[in-house]
């Protein structure tokens, strides 16, 4: 998927909405229980309630793994699902992978070969050569994490670093910096959580066109007016997430009517920034 495709779908949905599709099965309604895949069954209910609401979904591959076998096999026809039946949206792997070059591309080609990822979530601090082997695959995403949404973000990535020609960054800014120039705007997207906002203002200095994904909006407390306000540029370029806002807005057999509900309140927000944008 390029980016001409992902802002064709913006545009058309009248959405940057990604739903985090984070199943967990203590959470997911009784009424699943007895089903062969609860957590497939879980899922595909949810896609349906809400895939024209939104331009991409994120498995995070945590709730997915700590089911062994049954949870990859889950996994595995998740994705199938949406290729077969929504075809145009993006599938985004919440996997948080970085290592040594050659472990990096067996990872690499398990998340875009055998599972058919759009993206995949990466963590920077072993450098370049953990990443490259993930842009070597055309027409898809490196997702680098810049500014996380956690509590403990400034335990490193605001820490003030000298850069080769001696200016003084902060880690996430020397990051954005540097890995700009492994990808492009087609290929790289960056982690920018919504509970330090006012930070897009810093990241959009160092990469203006990029898509980022914006996780944090809803119940970890970050704004979707302030995230819009830094971080939206000329192709809006945002793709903001929400999991358990939506997945979890009904504990019972109306859970996804209630999920499109909450993604619909969400879309209609989104809607009206983007007629802003478009006026401009």
């Amino acid at each position: 998927m390029d980016a001409n495709h992902l802002y064709e779908q913006i545009v058309k949905k009248q959405s940057f909405l990604c739903v985090g599709l984070d199943t967990d099965l203590r959470k997911i309604p009784v009424s699943l229980s007895g089903k062969h895949d609860p957590m497939y069954e879980f899922n595909k209910a949810i896609i349906d309630a809400t895939a024209d609401l939104c331009v991409a979904y994120k498995p995070n591959m945590a709730f997915y793994e700590v089911n062994g076998a049954r949870g990859w096999e889950s996994l595995a026809r998740t994705v199938q699902y949406l290729r077969e039946h929504h075809p145009e949206i993006m599938i985004i792997a919440d996997a948080k992978r970085g290592d040594i070059s050659n472990t990096a591309s067996m990872y690499a080609k398990s998340m875009f070969a055998s599972m058919d990822f759009d993206a995949v979530t990466i963590a920077p601090y072993m450098g370049r050569d953990a990443v490259q082997p993930f842009l070597e695959y055309v027409g898809r995403w490196v997702v680098l994490l810049a500014v996380t949404s956690n509590e403990s973000y400034e335990d490193f990535q605001t820490l003030q670093v000298n850069s080769p020609h001696g200016e003084q960054r902060q880690l996430f800014e020397e990051v954005l910096e540097r890995s700009r120039h492994w990808g492009h705007e087609g290929n790289m997207m960056y982690v920018v959580g919504a509970t330090h906002a006012s930070m897009l203002k810093r990241v959009r200095a160092i990469v203006p066109e990029h898509f980022l994904l914006i996780p944090g909006v809803g119940h970890q407390g970050g704004s979707l007016d302030e995230v819009v306000q830094y971080g939206m540029n000329r192709r809006c370029g945002l793709l903001v997430n929400s999991a358990r806002g939506i997945l979890y807005a009904d504990s019972g057999s109306h859970f996804a009517t209630a999920a499109r509900e909450k993604a619909k309140e969400l879309q209609q927000q989104m809607a009206k920034h983007l007629e802003k944008l478009s006026a401009k």
